[in-house]
């Protein structure tokens, strides 16, 4: 085997969604919230591929092995009048970090974005992951110090339904 591994993106197929599932699983340990993680294979893979996808992604291949993956979905601005693309998630394999897999997955969907006419192209970062926010920051992102994420699950969602 070579010094330097093959490596691609490409869409993610049906196939990839144990090795995604996966990941989302590290994912969660990484940032500390593998409490709530209930998401299972057969979950994932109707959110990508079922009657209504609920989201996509993208996958990096590194001699033959997916080592990272993108999800995203589209999302809208009213102050644009334009669909853009949100980014869920981003991860790489801790074996795999530094070889710039990252970026050129950010790239890709920057691409998408602009195939598709997108006005945006945004995601979420934890405030204490200081790597992936002086990433972002290098590669062009805003950090947006304003904004704050509101989120209402579980037995709030159900209150706030009437439920």
């Amino acid at each position: 085997m070579s010094m330097h591994s093959q490596f691609s993106i490409r869409p993610a197929q049906a196939a990839d969604v144990a090795a995604i599932h996966a990941m989302i699983v590290e994912l969660a340990e990484f940032e500390k919230l593998a409490h709530l993680m209930v998401a299972t294979e057969a979950g994932l893979h109707d959110g990508l591929f079922g009657p209504h996808p609920a989201c996509e992604a993208i996958v990096g291949v590194a001699d033959g092995e997916v080592v990272c993956y993108a999800l995203f979905f589209h999302n809208y601005s009213t102050f644009l009048a334009r669909k853009g693309i949100y980014l869920e998630d981003l991860y790489v394999r801790h074996s795999q970090r530094g070889k710039g897999y990252g970026k050129q997955l950010l790239g890709a969907l920057a691409r998408l974005a602009v195939e598709r006419d997108c006005g945006r192209f945004e995601w979420s970062v934890l405030d204490w992951n200081e790597n992936a926010i002086r990433f972002y920051e290098s590669m062009g992102a805003e950090v947006m110090p304003d904004w704050r994420i509101c989120r209402v699950a579980g037995p709030a969602l159900a209150a706030l339904a009437g439920r």
